[in-house]
């Protein structure tokens, strides 16, 4: 990493060069790649957000060809790009506050300096784990863009206007699982019950305030606002699954302050492993 850590100011490594593709020059392909150089606080809430579609699309790369059909293969796949493309673009706009490159940010931070929520960190588990925590991302993540559309900063605003149709879908296809799950087998409905109660923990989280939001208004969406109507796009979801909103006590959940789960840690050691055995290699 080179100059400054987005989110602490302490004084980085030196710069491990860029992991690209046949050198072709693929910003081009990114939203918001208008120029615009973010100031540290946007930095560090594009941050937030381009960690939070980081963590899930490898979680759902994970799923291909371990899917249960081979349609779902596809399907999660696709997903997991597009939120990798959401991740792009955000993890872009945020190195630009300290000269950093979206690979710079994806590969050669530690855990710590992560600021991912634990929601996008919770295991793939089984199908339906994955569909829990898929239903509760999509549903969060489309609200929020949604808004972010609307900000003040024209490239958080670019970046969420095309993301917010992406996730219209990724909400639908979630939804659709649900409704299957709960409407199959005694043993299939009882596995979903089971995976939104586990994942349900980690729902507060998402929706808690922190003080660098106060100093972003008209720029960021404050968190707290999204409570309300995220919850009651997914009690509606339910209610159509006839499945009870599961009452449960928050975790303590630290994500945004670089405290995480220990999944992370695993999780980020598979992803990074290559680009750290060849830095600056290109192919």
């Amino acid at each position: 990493m080179s100059g400054h850590d987005i989110s602490t100011g302490v004084e980085g490594e030196e710069s491990h060069g860029d992991v690209s593709v046949d050198q072709l020059d693929l910003a081009a392909e990114l939203s918001g790649a208008d120029g615009s150089i973010a100031t540290p606080d946007v930095a560090a809430y594009a941050l937030w957000l381009g960690d939070d579609a980081l963590v899930l699309a490898q979680q759902l790369g994970w799923w291909i060809s371990r899917a249960p059909e081979l349609e779902e293969d596809v399907a999660l796949g696709n997903i997991g790009l597009d939120v990798l493309g959401h991740a792009r673009s955000f993890l872009r706009y945020a190195g630009t506050a300290d000269g950093r490159s979206e690979d710079d940010l994806a590969y050669w931070r530690d855990e710590p300096a992560f600021r991912c929520a634990w929601l996008f960190q919770a295991p793939n588990g089984h199908f339906g784990d994955t569909i829990a925590r898929q239903l509760v991302a999509s549903a969060f993540q489309l609200e929020l863009y949604r808004r972010l559309a609307g900000s003040a900063d024209p490239a958080l605003a670019a970046i969420a206007t095309k993301s917010v149709k992406e996730v219209a879908y990724h909400l639908d296809h979630a939804t659709q699982w649900i409704l299957r799950l709960a409407g199959g087998t005694e043993l299939s409905r009882e596995r979903i019950e089971r995976s939104l109660t586990d994942v349900w923990p980690l729902v507060d989280e998402l929706f808690r305030d922190e003080p660098v939001i106060d100093r972003l208004e008209g720029i960021a969406v404050r968190p707290s606002t999204l409570r309300e109507p995220v919850l009651g796009r997914i009690q509606a979801i339910l209610d159509a699954a006839d499945l009870a909103m599961p009452q449960v006590a928050p975790s303590m959940a630290g994500g945004r302050r670089g405290m995480h789960s220990s999944r992370l840690g695993y999780l980020l050691a598979e992803m990074q492993v290559l680009a750290r055995a060849h830095p600056g290699a290109s192919w």
